[in-house]
């Protein structure tokens, strides 16, 4: 039989070609998604008129700002990059995708080369202020203000970027020449509360802010929020009333506060970090393990050469304050929780998490001070204070308190003796002094009280602390045998303040030196009042008061009106227990209810049983103790089995092993993270 022959294949039909669709009513179709919010079609949209007209210029920037607007910003910088050949500038657009990106500095680049219009002055004051340079910050919003552009938006992030670069007071001009009032949203009331909190007016911010979350709850509910999104939406003002109530005293409402928003979870991410930072510091040195739990969800530990960094996209949220302070409060709890590994592994990878930063060296010397290189972390502080002389105040007071501690009295006072500001300040000069004198060096300890009296002469200020310096000096002269300067200083505090304790000082002092000038002064003292009836002479001329043995006490008279008084106190009613009816007291309670039961009178022991239970022969009952005796003489040589006074002998010596072990697990010196961030 012949081999049947192979059918051809049959040709398949031809994929029916789509609608051929004008290029108009594409773009007509691109406008109405992009009306309505539909980035993800706007974007097909665009593919579709790019398919018919490829490099078409709108069509191009539409699919750009649709990607970014769908927050698909990967998408969004492949397209850039694949639309790098056309004569399209979208500099623009890639340099806002990278600083969503959280690529600020590759972003400022771009913006370099741009015309310094409106919106690129804007997105620049935003890079400016994630990166926490708020000086240049506020530079490119004032320029932005000459265009005179009319956003409330924009308002509101010009007094936010104002309090964030410490010019706090200057925010109700800023609002006056804006022409907005606090209640004008509730996100310029919540900046004017932070603003409040700046200022150290707690009661008054607290006030604001209430008045933010009415104004908001408002304005989110006429554009028809749902609670839970109303909620979301206001969590940074609930989370900033709770730090006002935590600065304010009021702790427990605080704890509670913050306890409700990290339980409801209905807050963003940045609001909840913000919240449990804050709970974390307000603990303190409390309950260390669960802090470590609630630090360890808001830290991933990831490869690479940043090893640590922040869960949920807290990195692009929080400012540079904010991450200082978890990761400082997570160092911190680490270090009591003894985990000193852990510490040292996030301390080496902090410089390259908050870089331009100075948290990372001080956390270092924290470190070391706890591994007890002491001198170690004072060499890196004092190093890096050289190195940054214009943020050195908080490094060398840092330095300061570490070598205080450790007893380097020296080191402490140079590097209280280098902080400008306030190295004259009473507080400061009083701690200089007083680590000078533990050392025994008393001529730089008044050099210090004469450079303080000096600089405060030559001083223009309304708070002027010369007195305080003059009479702290003069008696620190007194004190240590300089009884002429000590005389020079009371008698110049006299002349200038009229100081009554200076005058005494001056009559002192004077009294060892130039009696005529102390009894000078001394007719400047005022009388006491009393002390006109009592003749100095005659008390001179007594023997002084006698020493009257035993209990020879003089009476005092009680006149007639006195004893009237008295007897016209009404007496107290008796306070009775609850349910008590004095009517009907009861039985008297035993008045031996206090006692021990082997001391009341009631008290009978039991009496033992001494009468042997027979069972059987005699012969079987001294047979069964024979072979007891044996089996007991048996394991007592063994020791498995002990005797009850070796057991109470062995479980005490296991019970002093393991309170060995416990105590030298346990951490030493470790500080308490005190550390506190706003929302």
């Amino acid at each position: 039989m012949a081999p049947k022959a192979k059918e051809k294949p049959k040709p398949s039909p031809a994929s029916p070609k789509p609608p051929f669709v004008p290029i108009e009513d594409l773009f007509s179709s691109l406008h109405s998604h992009v009306q309505n919010y539909e980035y993800e079609q706007a974007a097909k949209v665009a593919d579709q008129v790019l398919a018919i007209a490829p490099g078409d210029e709108d069509a191009v920037r539409c699919k750009v700002v649709a990607l970014i607007k769908s927050d698909a910003i990967d998408k969004a910088l492949s397209a850039i990059q694949a639309f790098k050949g056309l004569p399209i500038d979208l500099r623009f657009h890639k340099a806002y995708c990278l600083y969503r990106k959280n690529k600020l500095n590759e972003a400022l680049e771009l913006l370099d080369g741009l015309e310094r219009d409106p919106m690129v002055l804007q997105l620049e004051s935003q890079i400016l202020y994630r990166s926490g340079r708020m000086g240049a910050c506020m530079e490119s919003y004032e320029k932005i203000q000459k265009f005179k552009i009319d956003s409330i938006d924009l308002k509101t992030n010009i007094v936010a970027a104002l309090i964030s670069a410490g010019r706090a007071t200057e925010v109700q001009g800023m609002m006056d020449a804006l022409k907005v009032r606090a209640s004008s949203s509730f996100e310029l009331a919540y900046n004017t509360a932070c603003s409040l909190i700046e200022k150290k007016k707690y009661a008054e911010a607290e006030q604001q802010l209430l008045s933010a979350r009415r104004i908001g709850q408002e304005m989110l509910m006429d554009e028809d929020y749902a609670d839970d999104e109303i909620e979301a939406e206001l969590a940074p003002i609930a989370v900033q009333i709770a730090y006002v109530q935590q600065l304010l005293g009021r702790t427990q409402e605080a704890v509670e506060a913050y306890m409700g928003i990290i339980n409801r979870n209905l807050a963003d991410a940045s609001s909840l970090a913000v919240a449990t930072n804050n709970l974390i510091a307000l603990r303190g040195g409390k309950d260390v393990s669960d802090s470590l739990r609630k630090l360890d969800r808001l830290i991933e530990k990831v490869g690479g050469a940043q090893p640590f960094q922040l869960a949920n996209g807290l990195d692009f949220k929080l400012s540079t304050r904010q991450k200082e302070a978890i990761y400082s409060n997570y160092l911190l709890l680490l270090l009591q929780a003894n985990k000193i590994d852990q510490a040292q592994e996030l301390v080496s990878a902090l410089p390259g998490i908050l870089q331009d930063s100075l948290t990372p060296a001080l956390l270092q010397a924290a470190v070391l001070v706890r591994e007890k290189k002491v001198p170690k972390a004072e060499e890196i502080l004092g190093q890096l204070a050289e190195k940054f002389p214009e943020n050195s105040k908080p490094i060398l007071l840092a330095r300061a308190q570490i070598a205080a501690a450790a007893g380097h009295f020296q080191i402490s006072a140079e590097s209280l003796s280098k902080i400008p500001d306030i190295q004259h300040m009473p507080a400061t000069v009083a701690t200089i002094v007083s680590l000078k004198e533990r050392i025994g060096d008393f001529g730089d300890a008044a050099a210090v009280l004469d450079s303080a009296i000096q600089w405060w002469r030559n001083a223009m200020t309304e708070d002027n602390k010369l007195d305080v310096i003059m009479q702290e000096a003069a008696s620190f002269k007194l004190n240590h045998g300089c009884e002429e300067e000590a005389s020079q200083l009371y008698e110049e505090l006299v002349k200038s303040h009229g100081s009554v304790e200076a005058l005494v000082g001056l009559i002192m002092t004077a009294a060892r030196t130039d009696v005529e000038k102390a009894e000078l002064y001394e007719k400047q003292l005022r009388a006491l009042s009393g002390l006109k009836g009592i003749n100095v002479e005659s008390l001179e001329k007594t023997s002084g008061a006698k020493h009257v043995e035993g209990a020879h006490v003089a009476r005092l008279e009680v006149s007639e009106e006195t004893k009237k008084t008295r007897a016209k106190k009404r007496k107290r009613k008796p306070r009775y227990p609850k349910g008590f009816d004095p009517a009907n007291p009861g039985p008297p309670p035993d008045p031996e209810r206090w006692l021990p039961k082997r001391e009341r009178s009631s008290y009978r022991p039991k009496r033992k049983d001494k009468r042997a239970q027979v069972r059987g022969s005699q012969g079987a009952v001294l047979r069964e103790k024979h072979d007891a005796a044996a089996t007991a003489n048996i394991t007592g040589s063994s020791g498995s089995v002990p005797s009850s006074k070796s057991g109470q002998g062995t479980a005490g010596s296991s019970k002093g092993g393991s309170q060995n072990v416990m105590s030298s697990e346990q951490p030493k010196g470790s500080g308490k993270s005190r550390k506190k961030s706003r929302s």
